[in-house]
């Protein structure tokens, strides 16, 4: 019993990790050209994301250690009543 429970456990996770290209359900299209774009994108254009998307990062916020400025909202925490 225990034998067969493995196998299931491992087919399970196989089965998991199965690639195959994005396909179309029987019936269902692909969305509509954009705005003044002739032909439809294909589901291998839809899936890249564009550069505008994924920015990539051009100024490193923090290049050394400094000292922070003071935050006035940095509160600590109210004090728990205390019971009488």
């Amino acid at each position: 019993m225990r034998k067969m429970a493995v196998i299931v456990m491992v087919l399970a996770l196989a089965a998991c990790g199965q690639r195959s290209p994005l396909a179309l359900r029987p019936g269902q299209q692909l969305p509509p050209a954009p705005y003044g774009r002739a032909d439809k994108p294909t589901a291998t254009e839809l899936l890249t994301a564009s550069p505008v998307a994924i920015p990539e990062r051009s100024v490193e916020l923090r290049t050394r250690s400094e000292e922070r400025a003071d935050d006035p909202f940095d509160l600590p925490p109210p004090e728990a009543p205390q019971p009488q």
